[in-house]
């Protein structure tokens, strides 16, 4: 399925779940069903629709800087007859998320995730150049999220404070510190990255640990800051139509005031100080082009430093963080 075919976006119930998924990922059915004011049969009955046809995965990710993972922006220059296999090719690389196709079809944008910097440089030094309908890379370090992964995207305004209150829960980040991962968590992970909602036997079988040791051991791990749950979902579901990166070149002493303006807008998912000419990335999705004018105009335009601002607008998702996009569904990328 093509992403330009007509998408019926979800009814208020599953967008209402599809949010508090979104903000305690790990929540309970029964705790759902109160806050909602549903039946527990018809919260299992929505999620289990929702996941079965693959319109929404709760997954468990690891927050990257937290375990020393190098992470990039990239921009690749593709043919037109060549861009889309590009894309492919990349999203079923277990190091590489957030693929989308870009522009007029001849860009693809992605985030690399590699465990080492050897494994970087490999990666953009001598895989991807030996590519040869790969015309030119730009690479862009990241620098700094503002937003993004652990604090999630507050677009989608279906609960009430009420509701938002009751499904919070507090998450000390804590700068400047890495986490070493062990095997036992590592396994644990693998598991959370197709399932975030994963039961704690089955983590506990995978891991070699017992189930109060499992669920101690990711406690703890969230606490530090070291993963995160993420909902993987298509935004025209939620309906949002128009989806588009700013790549925005801020004044030095404007960048970190800039940034995080960004990130109380309901507008961006994710944005990051990057290395490069434009020293600022932000996804945005809203529910049409006019709707994009009117952020660009008022509130991109309203930010102190703001040079220039490149709007790509994103044409086809292939890859959201961890899941392939087969037209509206997510599927599991084949086996590394």
């Amino acid at each position: 399925m093509m992403d330009s075919m007509p998408i019926t976006p979800l009814d208020d119930l599953d967008q209402a779940l599809a949010q508090a998924l979104m903000i305690n990922g790990r929540v309970p059915f029964n705790r759902l069903a109160e806050v909602l004011e549903v039946s527990d049969q018809t919260v299992i009955r929505r999620y289990r629709r929702l996941h079965g046809e693959g319109l929404l995965r709760v997954i468990g990710r690891p927050v990257g800087h937290r375990v020393g993972l190098v992470e990039s922006w990239l921009r690749l220059q593709c043919s037109p007859d060549a861009a889309l296999s590009v894309a492919d090719a990349l999203a079923r690389r277990p190091d590489i998320s957030w693929v989308t196709l870009n522009s007029g079809g001849t860009e693809v944008q992605c985030i690399t995730r590699a465990r080492s910097r050897e494994e970087h440089d490999e990666l953009l030094l001598r895989q991807l150049p030996r590519t040869r309908r790969v015309a030119g890379i730009t690479a862009h370090s990241v620098l700094r999220s503002f937003t993004g992964g652990p604090r999630h995207w507050r677009g989608l305004d279906v609960l009430t404070g009420r509701q938002l209150a009751e499904l919070t829960e507090p998450r000390p980040e804590r700068d400047g510190e890495r986490v070493r991962l062990d095997a036992a968590e590592l396994a644990m992970f693998a598991v959370l990255a197709r399932d975030g909602r994963a039961g704690y036997p089955e983590l506990a079988r995978v891991s070699g640990l017992s189930e109060s040791t499992a669920r101690r051991r990711l406690d703890q791990l969230r606490e530090r800051g070291a993963w995160y749950l993420d909902v993987e979902i298509d935004p025209r579901l939620l309906g949002f139509e128009t989806q588009a990166t700013l790549m925005i070149t801020v004044a030095p002493a404007g960048l970190a005031g800039a940034g995080a303006a960004l990130a109380t807008h309901p507008q961006v998912p994710f944005a990051a100080a990057i290395t490069g000419s434009a020293n600022l990335v932000a996804i945005t999705i809203c529910r049409d082009n006019d709707a994009l004018y009117t952020y660009l105009t008022e509130q991109i335009g309203a930010l102190d430093g703001v040079q220039h601002v490149e709007v790509v607008p994103q044409l086809r998702s292939v890859k959201r963080a961890g899941m392939l996009m087969d037209g509206v569904r997510l599927v599991d990328p084949p086996a590394a």
